[in-house]
């Protein structure tokens, strides 16, 4: 996903109505409206002039431990290196670990700022949540619930998606108000070269046929 805006199109359109079909079939759950939860950065513990995927060769990046995980780190350009999110300050401040990634207001709330200077705007994950109620109360309801609902939730909606926006452009504010370095790389060429490793993996064997496709022509 590109962005916001790009979560709505995947979401909001055709691929989204497959996905919704999807679940209610095997999950037995409605979903009633997709939100923007949020997109993650790199943040180093040293500044570095960070372009391109090969700018983060042989740097090592925090990443949860799980095989998917560990995937994105390399996809990224760096090493992808397994440690608990309890341990990332003192593996920072001992240089331990070069960098990590995480959504900006996690790295303000947690005061990464204190001991890693640079924050590189990779947007290499942005994540939705999903409103969902159970499907047998949701065929339960009249046509009438349903509508105030959908109506309830698109307000709902809104509120956060703005919300988690400002939240964030407020914290590239906050984060250079501390001394940290906030800079935009070759966003294009990230997102390539993951693309590129994940369209070789094992993962994405089980994905449909040209669904990436349909995805990023959103």
């Amino acid at each position: 996903m590109r962005d916001a805006a790009h979560l709505d199109a995947v979401y909001d359109g055709e691929i989204g109505k497959e996905y919704k079909d999807r679940v209610a079939k095997d999950l037995q759950l409605h979903i009633v409206r997709s939100q923007y939860l949020g997109s993650r950065q790199v943040m180093l513990r040293q500044p570095k002039d960070v372009k391109v995927p090969a700018d983060l060769a042989g740097l090592k990046l925090r990443m949860p431990g799980s095989e998917a995980w560990q995937f994105l780190g390399n996809a990224l350009g760096a090493n992808a290196t397994p440690l608990s999110f309890e341990e990332i300050y003192l593996a920072l401040q001992t240089g331990t670990i070069d960098g990590l990634e995480n959504p900006l207001p996690d790295i303000i709330s947690n005061k990464f700022y204190e001991v890693a200077k640079q924050v590189v705007l990779t947007d290499h994950m942005v994540s939705n949540t999903f409103f969902t109620m159970s499907g047998p109360f949701w065929d339960g309801l009249t046509d009438e619930e349903k509508a105030a609902i959908e109506k309830a939730e698109g307000e709902a909606k809104a509120f956060n998606d703005q919300g988690v926006l400002g939240t964030e452009k407020e914290a590239v504010a906050v984060l250079e108000g501390k001394g940290v370095a906030v800079g935009t790389p070759d966003v294009a060429a990230f997102r390539k070269k993951v693309l590129d490793a994940f369209a070789s993996s094992d993962f994405a064997k089980t994905w449909p046929a040209g669904l990436l496709e349909r995805i990023q022509a959103a």
